[in-house]
């Protein structure tokens, strides 16, 4: 008997690749849980998780759902991430304030781009996972082929403890190489658990086999069960178990389950494992933040919190949903406890909230509760300022959690209303997207006037435009997407000098910088600023006002006015006067001084690129690799793979982001609609534009 209720509580994500069958997998859990009487189905539009219209419109996951349901005495709360790679920012802002997360791949496919992708977000959060391999009743599946493709791609040590029974139509259950048992499921009757029995005699050699080179596995990387196999040859099921738990949680090996959630075999297994190995929250280490006294000095050191509800609280806002209605804020509580009508404190916003409602998730549909406790995933009616990435604390106790990053959007739209009287309504409809997803970046476009909303890729805009037009019912004109460029230096410039001085009566401005740039290995690695003044000739103070106004000049660069970056300046040499020398001067000194230092530089444009994977039938591939030469792409790699009669061809290749504009319709008619792609953003590339050459200006300015 568990003395900690904490100990019951699994707070875990399903992250995969696009059409792996992750939303089936949550769907099965819930139907094997009890929390749902009838099988949700992507296909018909019937599912918990995909409950907004558009995702049951186009059949994918956009928007990350919660969920909790309940097995063997647990509590899981489960989020439902989405694969696709434009809505990235979703899984990144869930792998947030998760526990562990289940992993799930095609037996076909194996590893795919996407699901490498969240797989690499996951590692950076540490998130601890188990691997389930899908759809096994897929004519060309194979648990081995995908088992290797997880080894080679992803490279953890991947700990096989199912045997499939039966292959692709014949699938029919598993073998339990832990308990050395046969689990089995009929089509006869969906609802009915599965039959447990003997290892089938056909099977009882692999079945040792496999056995022998799980326990050969555990034992190479657990040293209390390399001691019990040394001793006695062999391990026992509670050895392996028990190891199994302890190199889950470490990330030194991954679990590998295997199963069909269309046809509802290896559910059950699949959630023995997850409270078996997975953490619970007084498993994970305590949460970190920064203490915040709320005086000048913001931040005043670092304090741990523990999942302890007695413990001052301490919660992350992660997603908000924010309706006509009113806004619902989902938390997960790291330490303490709320209950309603509390007043909490935003670290964030700085300002107390009242917590007005607690709900315990499922999807769309949600069930009241009076308290919420650390570990717990809930959602909260009545906050008014709380943003993603907001720390909800006790005012007594304050504290500042780091947020999930946001990653930079890369393609643009400029948006309109069709009639002049719905303006207004279009910009508080805007205003309420980005409060949702802050992936999403509304500006005013200087130079057009018009209203511009910047997102992460062409189907995440054409998605927040939709839910605006559904949602709100406007007409609004959307223009042509645009790429957003970046500006490096392609050659740089040693010795510029740059002189700020004014005068205009009382106090002047003087500053006197000279200054180095030049380029950095990688064009879009960033900025870098150093100091390479002897002599005190610009005090140090001086010296960071340089670098702020250079990080205000790398705003707008010279060639069209995009973001600077992959560039290294640095402060070579200076002046200052005893009277007029300020901050302020010299961070115009750092502003200006680089601005025209970047006009005398050789400036490159950059382009967003990415890695395009096509998987199309193999008579296709002809046309598909013209098409990508056509669009700029470079084949990295290509592939076949054979699945029952049909022969695909995978193809690998590096193209521009601006050329993939309309890809999918021209995909589709060039395979009679058998084509599918996937993108994954590698960085940027220098775009086929000319680079600007040094003006004359840089003799006088040398």
């Amino acid at each position: 008997m568990h003395t900690n209720p904490l100990a019951t509580v699994r707070n875990l994500g399903i992250l995969a690749h696009v059409d792996a069958g992750k939303t089936t997998v949550t769907e099965r859990i819930l139907y094997a849980t009890g929390t749902t009487h009838k099988r949700g189905e992507v296909h018909d539009g019937t599912t918990v998780t995909d409950f907004d219209p558009q995702e049951r419109d186009r059949g994918i996951t956009i928007f990350a759902a919660a969920v909790s349901c309940a097995w063997d005495g647990h509590r899981i709360n489960l989020i439902d991430t989405p694969g696709h790679v434009d809505f990235a920012d979703e899984v990144e802002r869930s792998l947030r304030v998760l526990d562990g997360a289940v992993a799930v791949f095609d037996a076909v496919a194996g590893v795919e781009p996407q699901s490498e992708s969240v797989w690499r977000q996951a590692d950076r959060h540490g998130v601890p996972r188990i691997a389930f391999v899908n759809k096994m009743d897929r004519a060309g599946a194979e648990l081995d082929a995908a088992v290797a493709s997880i080894r080679e791609r992803l490279h953890p040590v991947p700990l096989v403890v199912q045997l499939p029974v039966g292959a692709e139509d014949a699938f029919t259950g598993v073998v339990d190489l832990v308990r050395l048992r046969a689990l089995t499921w009929t089509d006869d009757d969906a609802a009915a658990a599965a039959q447990e029995g003997p290892v089938p005699d056909d099977l009882r050699e692999e079945t040792n086999r496999r056995r022998r080179l799980l326990e050969e596995a555990v034992a190479e990387l657990h040293p209390g069960a390399l001691e019990e196999f040394c001793a006695t040859g062999s391990l026992g099921a509670g050895t392996i178990a028990a190891a199994l738990r302890d190199l889950t949680r470490s990330g030194e090996g991954v679990v590998v389950l295997c199963g069909s959630a269309y046809r509802n075999r290896g559910i059950e297994p699949l959630l023995d494992a997850v409270l078996a190995y997975l953490p619970s929250p007084l498993d994970v280490p305590p949460v970190r933040g920064t203490h915040d006294d709320g005086g000048e000095q913001e931040r005043a050191g670092e304090q741990e919190r523990a999942a302890d509800p007695a413990a001052p609280l301490a919660a992350l806002a992660f997603k908000v949903n924010a309706t006509a209605t009113g806004r619902l804020t989902y938390l997960r509580l790291y330490s303490g406890t709320i209950e309603k009508g509390d007043t909490v404190w935003d670290a964030t916003a700085r300002r107390t909230e009242r917590i007005g409602r607690i709900l315990r998730v499922r999807a769309d549909r949600h069930a009241p509760l009076d308290r919420a406790v650390a570990g717990d995933i809930v959602a909260v009616v009545g906050l008014k300022s709380a943003r993603a990435g907001s720390t909800l604390c006790a005012p007594s106790a304050p504290l500042v959690l780091e947020p999930p990053g946001v990653a930079e959007p890369v393609v643009s739209v400029a948006v309109e209303a069709r009639r002049g009287t719905d303006t207004g309504r279009l910009a508080s409809a805007l205003a309420r997207l980005v409060e949702e997803d802050p992936s999403l970046v509304v500006r005013t476009d200087r130079e057009t006037g018009q209203t511009v909303l910047s997102g992460m890729g062409e189907l995440h805009l054409e998605v927040a435009v939709e839910k605006i037009r559904r949602d709100q019912g406007l007409a609004v004109a959307v223009g042509r997407p645009r790429v957003g460029y970046r500006e490096t230096v392609g050659r740089g410039v040693s010795g510029f000098v740059y002189r700020h001085v004014k005068q205009d009566g009382g106090a002047g401005q003087f500053a006197h910088v000279v200054l180095d740039v030049e380029p950095l290995d990688t064009p879009d690695s960033g900025f870098e600023f150093r100091s390479a003044v002897v002599g005190g000739r610009v005090p140090q103070e001086y010296v960071r006002a340089v670098e702020a106004g250079c990080r205000d000049a790398l705003a707008e660069g010279p060639l069209d006015g995009h973001q600077v970056t992959g560039l290294r300046v640095t402060l070579t040499d200076g002046a200052t006067h005893v009277k007029d020398s300020s901050d302020t001067a010299f961070r115009t000194a750092g502003r200006s001084g680089l601005r025209d230092a970047l006009r005398v530089c050789a400036m490159v444009l950059l382009e967003p690129v990415v890695e395009v994977t096509v998987t199309v039938p193999e008579d296709a591939v002809g046309g598909v690799l013209g098409d990508l030469a056509a669009r700029r792409g470079r084949v990295t790699g290509s592939d076949t793979r054979t699945g029952g009669a049909a022969v695909t061809a995978t193809v690998t290749a590096t193209v521009p982001l601006a050329e993939l504009f309309g890809y999918a319709t021209r995909l589709r008619s060039r395979t009679q609609g058998r084509g599918t792609f996937t993108t994954r953003p590698t960085g940027y590339a220098p775009a086929p534009a000319p680079a600007s050459e040094p003006s004359p200006a840089s003799a006088s300015a040398r």
